[in-house]
């Protein structure tokens, strides 16, 4: 563990926090203050704020390490390391420095009893709650990043999970601690997330009728107050119960207790929960199939967790094509775009589908045209060309600018988006998004599907219905002929896995999702090219993963200077 220095964070709408608006000002050496961290209220929040600042969102694009996408950018960390050159000394996909988070919150829960946050008594014992709640819930959160990264099988064998600190330790203290098993790990954050959620609110709402059980005799506008809807952006049991479905998805999953651990079990409790708390499988937002996107509204029911909203085109210029003036960066394969059914449902490899290869766009599932540029097709009042005779938009026309696959990003972009020739834009609306519905509703379908097969009912709900409304909501064709053939779990099991695909691409989830599914990671990334009657698939970019490259390394300078931390297997 590298020795530790906490910074003071300038500001906290930084951090994606609404309700709190005041500057935290730095102490004149940009370092910890022992004694103001005590007095200071907003200068003893900032400590926590880091941890919010660090949340994984939905602008990762580590897609250009997996079968979904490649990069145009040759030096990217993430080509890389699908390339062969991942190794315990250089990886882009490590979440380790994710534990200076956990030293942050670590450093701030001792001083929840110690600042006098508010002058009010009742309100100063309701802040240290939500703030202690608060620290509990963001701590469990930053170790299942570190988890999702690191655990994995040592030489021996033996499932190894992450250390797990619930101390500060200071520079001089001892970080030379073993790494838990994978399901003390798991049980290490259930725990953080169960204690957190006594702690904190459902939702931070203005309606005081539902508020928790050990506040129901608090007063009202003092409850309000430190839990109303100002604070709507602030970690809440909703969102902590959103990661504790993931979190047991992620322990029962192939590649770890493989079902073995009644997990899937607390998956299907807590997102059945969850989903009917917002009306069941009819909850599914309509709107979250382009949640992005002009037409949809900040507080649209798909979002469990999003950030603070913020002006901006950075998205836009990193992807959108040349002839936009972007920079086309992450470019997705046709690899993923075969993986898009026929708007009947079938897969294109289904002789009941009825693809056409001289027309592979014609008739095919909505959302392909909604989530990729293809040759021909359009973002806002612009069509895109990347065949023969496209000009600076074709395959590799311009290096490191055109797509190198034949398509280019449409997920995430906003079509109103204008970027001039000289750099000029009209920044549109923005927002970090850190969970979503749909993927808990993928959850739930996932755990259900491997608990009990298509048509096992939990929660009133089965894997089926879900993945029903999501498809229908997709545009596929009703009845859904296809989702209807299917009769065992294994069927079932392939079609939720690329659902999830199709519907949570490039935010972030394929990289993780193919390794806990041991998937085969060195599928060749393929292209097409339009050439005047048809089209040419040509191949992009071989993958060169190791084996071992199911779990992630400890990084190889920890393991050096720490003689109680044990490396994965291969690494």
């Amino acid at each position: 563990m590298k020795i530790f220095k906490i910074y003071i964070l300038a500001l906290i709408a930084a951090a994606g926090i609404s309700g709190c608006n005041s500057l935290l000002e730095p102490v004149d050496d940009n370092h910890l203050d022992e004694d103001r961290i005590n007095f200071d209220p907003a200068f003893a929040e900032g400590v926590l704020m880091n941890a919010y600042n660090s949340l994984i969102n939905q602008f990762t694009f580590i897609e250009a390490g997996t079968d979904d996408a490649v990069t145009n950018n040759l030096n990217s960390g993430y080509r890389r390391m699908a390339v062969g050159e991942w190794t315990a000394q250089y990886n882009p996909a490590s979440r380790w420095n994710h534990y200076e988070d956990v030293f942050y919150i670590n450093k701030f829960i001792p001083t929840i009893e110690n600042v006098r946050w508010k002058r009010d008594d009742t309100n100063n014992e309701l802040f240290k709650l939500r703030l202690m709640g608060e620290a509990l819930a963001l701590r469990g959160v930053q170790h299942f990043y570190i988890l999702q990264a690191h655990a994995g099988k040592t030489e021996s064998g033996e499932l190894l999970g992450i250390q797990y600190f619930t101390e500060f330790v200071d520079s001089d203290g001892n970080f030379n601690i073993p790494r838990l098993t994978f399901e003390e790990s798991v049980a290490a954050i259930n725990k953080d997330f169960e204690d957190a959620i006594e702690l904190l609110p459902m939702d931070y709402v203005d309606d005081v009728q539902n508020r928790p059980e050990m506040y129901k005799d608090v007063d009202p506008e003092a409850y309000k107050f430190v839990f109303g809807a100002a604070n709507r952006l602030r970690i809440s049991s909703r969102i902590v119960k959103a990661f504790q479905a993931k979190l047991a998805l992620f322990a029962d999953s192939q590649a770890f207790m493989d079902g073995t651990g009644s997990y899937n079990q607390k998956a299907v409790d807590i997102a059945g929960e969850l989903i009917n708390d917002i009306g069941g499988v009819a909850g599914l937002d309509p709107g979250g199939l382009e949640f992005y996107n002009e037409d949809n509204d900040r507080y649209l029911n798909e979002f469990i967790w999003r950030g603070s909203v913020y002006n901006s085109s950075w998205v836009e210029e990193d992807q959108l094509p040349p002839s936009l003036n972007g920079e086309g960066t992450i470019n997705p394969s046709l690899n993923l775009v075969q993986a898009f059914p026929m708007k009947n449902g079938y897969p294109i490899t289904d002789q009941a589908s009825g693809y056409d290869s001289d027309n592979p766009f014609e008739g095919r599932d909505p959302r392909l045209s909604k989530y990729i540029i293809y040759n021909g097709n359009t973002i806002g009042n612009n069509t895109i060309n990347t065949g023969i005779g496209a000009g600076i938009d074709r395959v590799d026309s311009i290096p490191q600018l055109s797509t190198r696959t034949g398509f280019y990003l449409k997920k995430l972009l906003r079509p109103d988006v204008v970027i001039s020739a000289d750099g000029t834009s009209n920044d549109q609306e923005h927002f970090n998004v850190f969970l979503r519905y749909t993927d808990i509703f993928l959850v739930f379908a996932e755990a259900a599907n491997e608990l009990g097969g298509p048509d096992a009912t939990y929660q009133g709900m089965t894997a089926r219905e879900v993945i029903a409304a999501i498809r229908e909501r997709a545009g596929i064709d009703q009845p859904d002929a296809y989702l209807n053939s299917i009769t065992t779990k294994e069927e079932m099991r392939e079609l939720i896995r690329n659902e999830r695909r199709l519907e949570l691409c490039f935010e972030g989830h394929r990289f993780w999702d193919m390794r806990r599914w041991e998937l085969e990671l060195n599928e060749n990334i393929m292209g097409s090219l339009r050439t005047p009657g048809d089209y040419t698939n040509f191949q992009v970019e071989l993958r060169d993963y190791d084996p071992h490259a199911i779990y992630g390394p400890i990084p190889q300078s920890e393991i050096i200077k720490f003689n109680n931390l044990v490396q994965n297997a291969g690494w």
